[in-house]
Formats: structure tokens, C-alpha cells, sequence
């Protein structure tokens, strides 16, 4: 009508991202507050699906807490296992035999590269691309298959035990193992040909989900969340644990810390834990996989903090004891748990268009979250 000015009139809107996938059911999801396009407001939501892993803990041996933590991170069964039975044996002061410990290093980085694969293919699927998520399922049913053959398990291994591991390499295992390193490095180029320097890619995760390494610091981000930031800390070269002060192996960093340094660091840790699988299964020597220990494991009184460092980041574990045969306390440090701190900062005042861009990036297994 004449003399009435019109304008646009909106309201902002909740708006509800996940669960959507059939193991979130009451884990994970995301309540945004947005204005349009723009997200004003994130809050992660954790859910109540808590399996109370720490408290069952308490009502088990040590040897029978490994299973559990298996299903921790159901992409990373191999180094959770490492976690519990590190701390244990560094309360016991335990000698581990030699092979078992390479055992251990093999089995620890092939899982890394396994679910850095699955990280990979998920994320390109989750912002558009089909491709990078066939190839990667293909190339991590390879190490899948040889994890079969080692201890009988596609996912849930319980692998490890207090004093070493629960099954020596099958004959001709430990071949297979230098065929894949060979296999895998070819691969790995067809996967940085077909995403690295594809400009949609580069247009989806340049500059998107960006953070400076103060941020990455005080909200305690690790694993390439917090390299990317240029801060170079991984405690399999910090805080040496197992043998792994044995091997050459770099530390990827970048400086942008973008969703783009997040990819193109993790395909480069790839590269990294092929180098160390390649070297100890090299040097593995013959011997025994067990330590000689008593049938129930008691360790002494006392209290420990361990960590790995997982495909994640800091993998902790503090456990006390009070002499018996079942821990008093055990409490886990996830680093699913503690990257997931600085989604609200990341995406508030973001686009709505990158959401996925940079929950992706961010690298988080639900499992982890909630333990």
C-alpha cells in the first residue's frame, strides 16, 4: 500500500542434526539456533545412552576390562586395548617381551591407518563425493581381513593382555603385512589424486572451521586438532610409551587450521604409521608374546596415569588400585570427548551450508563420546 514501508520479517528457528546414523540413537546430536542461513547458537547434546564402562571396571579383572574397551571406540579397538594394559603394567613395572611389543606397534598402527580410511571415506561421502567412500572401505577390508586372521575379530579384537598379546602372528602373516605397506602407499596417491587437488573439495574445507592453536590449547584439543594449529605434540614422540622410541617417523603439522589442514594431515599420518609398520615388522625378533605373571593379575597399591596417542588424539587412562584383583577406579580421558568442546565455538556465526564441513573434520566417534 502507499506510504508503508515493507521489510523482511524473520524468526529464528531450532533446528534439530541427528541422530541419523543406527548407532546415534540417543547418543549425539546437535540443537542449532538459527537466523536464515546463519547459525547463531550450537549446543551438543551427548544423550544418555552411558554404557558405564568405568563403573563395570570396577567388578571386573583387569584382563577381563579389554573387551569393553574394544567397544570404546569401535574404530580403534587396538589402541584402547593398548591404553588399559599399558597402565596396568606400569603400576606392575613389568617387563614386556620384545616380540609382543612389536606385535603390539603393528597391530596399533595398521588400526590407525584403518580408521583414518573409514574417517576418509566418510567425510568426502558426507559432503558429496561417492567415490573416496567405496575406495577406502576396499583398501581397510584389507587390514580388516588380517586382523581376522591374527585374532579371529573384524571389530572387536581383545588383542592385548597384562604382560603381552593373546596370539603370535600366523605363518606368512607377517608378509601379508609388507604386501599391504607396498599396496597401500600406491593407494594412498589414487586418493590424493582423486580428492586432494579437486577444486570443489579445496572450495568446500579452505578457510571453513578455522582456529588458532590458543583456541586448540585452552579448549584441550588433541591429535591433528590440535597439530593443525602448528602445535606439534604426539605422545608416541613426546611421552615415548612401548618401543616406539625405536622408529623414524615424522609429526605431520600446518599452521591454517582449517578444515583442509584437518584432511590433508590425517592422509599424511597414513603415510607415517606405513613408515612404522614397515620398520618393525622388519625388526621383529623371535621369543615369546607373554611375560611370565601370576594367573591373577594384582597389582601393587598405588595410582597411574597412561595415555596413547589414538587416531583421535591423547588416549588416557587413570587407574587406581588398592592391591586387589579388580581396579578401585578407572577413569578414561576420550578424545572424542574433549574435541567435541569446541563445536559451539566453531560453528556459531557460521553458515549453515558448512556444518557438515566441519563436524566431519573434527574427527569425532560417538562411542568415544559417551564410554
Amino acid at each position: 500500500m502507499r506510504g508503508r514501508e515493507t521489510s523482511l520479517r524473520t524468526e529464528e528457528m531450532l533446528l534439530n542434526v541427528g541422530p541419523q546414523h543406527p548407532s546415534t540413537h540417543g547418543v549425539f546430536r546437535l540443537v542449532l539456533r538459527i537466523d536464515g542461513e546463519i547459525i547463531r547458537e550450537a549446543q551438543p547434546r551427548i544423550g544418555y545412552l552411558h554404557r558405564g564402562t568405568e563403573k563395570l571396571a570396577e567388578d571386573l579383572t583387569y584382563n577381563q576390562i579389554i573387551p569393553y574397551t574394544d567397544r570404546m571406540d569401535y574404530l580403534n579397538a587396538m589402541n584402547n586395548n593398548h591404553a588399559v594394559v599399558l597402565a596396568v603394567e606400569k603400576l606392575m613395572e613389568l617387563e614386556i617381551p620384545e616380540r609382543a611389543e612389536y606385535l603390539r606397534v603393528i597391530t596399533t598402527e595398521l588400526n590407525r591407518v584403518a580408521s583414518h580410511l573409514v574417517w576418509f571415506g566418510t567425510y568426502l561421502l558426507d559432503i558429496g563425493a561417492l567415490s573416496p567412500f567405496l575406495y577406502a572401505f576396499k583398501d581397510r577390508e584389507k587390514i580388516v581381513e588380517l586382523f581376522n586372521e591374527l585374532c579371529g575379530a573384524r571389530l572387536t579384537y581383545n588383542y592385548m593382555r597384562v604382560g603381552g598379546v593373546k596370539w603370535d602372528a600366523p605363518d606368512g602373516w607377517l608378509e601379508k603385512v609388507k604386501d599391504l605397506i607396498t599396496y597401500l602407499r600406491q593407494q594412498h596417491q589414487v586418493y590424493m589424486d582423486l580428492v586432494g587437488g579437486n577444486e570443489i573439495f579445496q572450495a568446500r574445507v579452505k578457510g571453513v572451521g578455522r582456529y588458532d592453536a590458543r583456541t586448540a590449547v585452552e579448549y584441550g584439543l588433541s591429535g591433528a586438532n590440535l597439530r593443525c594449529t602448528g602445535v606439534k605434540r604426539d605422545l608416541r614422540r613426546d611421552r615415548p610409551y612401548s618401543i616406539y622410541d625405536r622408529f623414524d617417523f615424522d609429526i605431520p603439522v600446518s599452521t591454517d587450521g582449517d578444515c583442509r589442514d584437518r584432511f590433508f594431515l590425517r592422509m599424511e599420518e597414513i603415510l607415517q604409521s606405513l613408515r612404522i609398520v614397515e620398520q618393525a615388522v622388519e625388526g621383529i625378533p623371535d621369543g615369546p608374546i607373554m611375560a611370565k605373571i601370576s594367573r591373577v593379575i594384582r597389582p601393587p597399591a598405588g595410582e597411574v596415569y597412561s595415555a596413547v596417542e589414538n587416531p583421535r588424539g591423547e588416549l588416557g587412562i587413570h587407574l587406581v588400585s588398592k592391591g586387589k584383583d579388580k581396579p578401585w577406579r578407572l577413569h578414561w580421558k576420550r578424545p572424542s570427548f574433549s574435541n567435541l568442546q569446541i563445536l559451539p565455538h566453531l560453528l556459531e556465526g557460521e553458515n549453515v551450508a558448512n556444518l557438515i564441513a566441519i563436524l566431519g573434520a573434527v574427527d569425532i566417534v560417538l562411542g568415544d563420546v559417551d564410554a
